[in-house]
């Protein structure tokens, strides 16, 4: 029977992975789902996945102007190292440019428009198989030539980013916090990952969340030794609340603040399903560095083994063990992954206060 329930219940707990880990259970419990979720292969060099060599980069930035719109048309042109052109496009409607296929070597941009001074970024070196992401390029009407800049300070981004996160809800109600549907949206500061994973712990829908995988666990008797009754729901209440914020914590505050990496899922939204399904698969143990660049998923990895591991701290004797550790790490990355495609697939729809007129990927 407990394999029944926890069948049939599987893909509702999983839906919550949206705010919550998925429950660190004991390994007689949670085997099965784990199983059920593995992950193939992530793609070893840039990512998103393309079909260039993957000694070759990949170049892309989004064109400005001083208010912030973006600009349709701009001149944008690549330079070589001993400062000959490489080649040149054109902005398109969303502001994009994307040069591909490029070697890796030391290169600089201009961007130009009718009306607007030149841009002239600094110094760009390209790795091999490297997805560079420029910052958001911003022309002004001034004579004078500039270099490459974000509009606003750092700080200023980072709180706007946790602004517009904390607006968004599915069907105005569910936190869809860690959901970023621009593609060029700046990093947060330390302090902001800090901020908005407190605000996801503390949400009320999360402990209404955490109250229901208690009473599933208690329905079936997952955890024997925490006994019945109000004493047994109320112990398995404070387990799958600790998982919670562990897993919150470390996973989305603690260790993105330490490696540099972004917490949050960029939404593509362009491309084939099966590109889409490979990238939001990939995406919970790739991650997206502060500088723009994509390297391993440490922090949700080490978030979700960590967690498992303070499980032991509290859960009866007999379900604690290296075990309990490896299964329910495995199992947070592959809860990852299934919300990743609820993300990528489902979410966009129905939830409110999307902001308008971002940028998808390219």
């Amino acid at each position: 029977m407990l394999h029944r329930f926890r069948d049939a219940s599987f893909g509702c707990i999983l839906a919550l992975a949206i705010t919550l880990p998925v429950p660190l259970l004991a390994q007689q419990s949670v085997t099965r789902a784990a199983t059920q979720v593995i992950l193939p292969a992530a793609p070893s060099q840039a990512f998103p996945q393309s079909s260039q060599p993957e000694s070759n980069a990949t170049l892309l930035g989004t064109v400005l102007d001083k208010h912030g719109d973006v600009l349709q048309g701009a001149r944008v042109t690549l330079y070589g190292p001993d400062g000959s052109a490489v080649k040149t496009l054109q902005s398109g409607s969303d502001g994009q440019f994307e040069f591909e296929g490029l070697p890796p070597n030391v290169y600089k941009l201009t961007v130009s428009a009718p009306g607007m001074s030149t841009l002239t970024s600094s110094n760009i070196r390209l790795q091999p198989g490297e997805y560079h992401i420029m910052p958001r390029l911003t022309l002004s009407v001034s004579p004078v030539n500039t270099t490459v800049a974000v509009s606003g300070s750092s700080e200023q981004l980072s709180r706007q980013q946790v602004r517009i996160a904390e607006r968004q809800r599915v069907i105005g109600v569910i936190p869809n916090f860690y959901s970023s549907y621009d593609w060029n949206a700046p990093p947060m500061l330390a302090k902001q990952k800090f901020q908005l994973g407190i605000r996801s712990i503390i949400d009320p829908v999360s402990f209404l969340s955490v109250a229901g995988i208690a009473g599933a666990e208690q329905y079936e008797n997952i955890f024997p030794a925490y006994g019945s009754g109000i004493e047994g729901y109320g112990k398995r209440y404070a387990a799958a609340l600790t998982n919670h914020v562990s897993s919150t914590l470390l996973g989305r505050a603690v260790y993105p603040s330490i490696f540099h990496q972004d917490p949050r899922y960029f939404y593509k939204g362009t491309g084939s399903i099966r590109s889409r399904a490979l990238y939001a698969i990939a995406a919970a143990v790739i991650a997206r560095g502060d500088n723009g660049r994509w390297e391993p998923n440490y922090s949700r990895i080490l978030g979700n083994f960590s967690a498992a591991a303070i499980s032991n701290a509290y859960y009866p004797a007999s379900d604690r063990g290296a075990s309990l550790v490896g299964v329910n790490g495995l199992a947070g990355i592959g809860g990852d992954a299934v919300a990743n495609l609820i993300r990528e697939f489902v979410l966009k729809r129905f939830t409110s206060h999307v902001p308008k007129g971002v940028d998808s990927k390219p």
